[in-house]
């Protein structure tokens, strides 16, 4: 979905979009794909480059705001698409920090020696809960899907350095789904007022991304005893090109060392980074002992930042 298919329903301009988000196009599952679907390709591209089998996986951890159902959980799902039953799966919700948040939650099943590996994969179909009539959201949002697998290693050094992970629930309604849940179940009237859609305060959440962004990220390399010039790649969550830009400037990180792919996806919200990570992977960018500086925000409101040491 590009910029200029988006004037043909909107009041609107590439110019105007790129200039404010730095997207460029996006893409939609197909109407007969769900969340499953895509998290079940990813997954398999992962097992793939790591010669693994599904069986070789412990733990499947999916985050997701758009699961295929209320429940059951996805991972459930994606774990039996892949031949996997009977391994332990379940989801979190936590919206774009998904993937951050999963990061120290894999870690510490292996560090505690409860799984062997663990794999973790960020997937939405934000398309079917977008507001197509509000120029302000839906030009953000894509669909989109990224796993990784965390493993014990024979390593003496640890690969997790440190993290740091935040939520301030005091205004859910910056940006959030207002019908659907316990609070307010789905209507005839809602549906009416497309409160099954997306709804944001960009300001706010503008300003907030970039703050948090720059308090964790300086708080995670500290603990982990490093400083900015340490860091390899910064791979940021691709929510916007100005909340990166206005972070990594606040961080004196310079744009050769950040990992950004959001002309080409938007915001995939719990698949960017890890979309991101398998890019720069592919790339033959990231080398042995690497520090990678993982960094976002999203809704909660959440936050958190990762700092890991790639190891091949």
């Amino acid at each position: 979905m590009s910029n200029d298919d988006f004037e043909k329903i909107l009041e609107t301009s590439d110019e105007w979009i790129h200039s404010r988000t730095g997207m460029r196009e996006r893409r939609y599952a197909a109407a007969d794909q769900a969340s499953s679907d895509l998290a079940t390709r990813a997954a398999a591209h992962a097992l793939e480059r790591a010669h693994l089998k599904a069986s070789d996986i412990d733990c499947f951890i999916v985050a997701t705001v758009t699961p295929d159902y209320q429940f059951p959980a996805t991972a459930c799902i994606v774990a039996a698409n892949l031949g996997a039953v009977g391994k332990a799966a379940f989801d979190i919700e936590i919206a774009c920090s998904g993937f951050i948040y999963e990061l120290p939650i894999a870690a510490s099943f292996v560090r505690a020696g409860v799984f062997r590996r663990v794999m973790i994969i960020g997937v939405e179909t934000l398309s079917r809960i977008m507001n197509f009539e509000d120029r302000s959201t839906c030009i953000l949002f894509g669909d989109g899907a990224g796993a990784a697998i965390i493993e014990r290693t024979a390593a003496e050094d640890d690969c997790f350095l440190a993290c740091e992970l935040g939520a301030d629930g005091k205004n859910p309604e910056l940006l959030y789904v207002a019908a659907g849940g316990s609070r307010q179940p789905m209507t005839v009237e809602a549906l009416a007022a497309k409160k099954d859609k997306v709804e944001m305060s960009g300001r706010e959440i503008f300003r907030y991304a970039v703050n948090k962004m720059v308090e964790t990220s300086k708080h995670v390399l500290a603990v982990a005893g490093l400083t900015l010039a340490d860091v390899d790649w910064m791979i940021p969550h691709q929510a916007n090109l100005r909340i990166i830009e206005a972070a990594a400037k606040r961080l004196k990180v310079t744009r050769d060392r950040i990992v950004v792919n959001i002309a080409r996806y938007g915001n995939t919200s719990s698949a960017s980074i890890p979309i991101a990570l398998s890019e720069t992977i592919a790339r033959g960018d990231l080398h042995d002992g690497d520090v990678i500086l993982f960094t976002g925000f999203g809704g909660g409101l959440s936050w958190g930042s990762v700092a890991w040491r790639w190891s091949t």
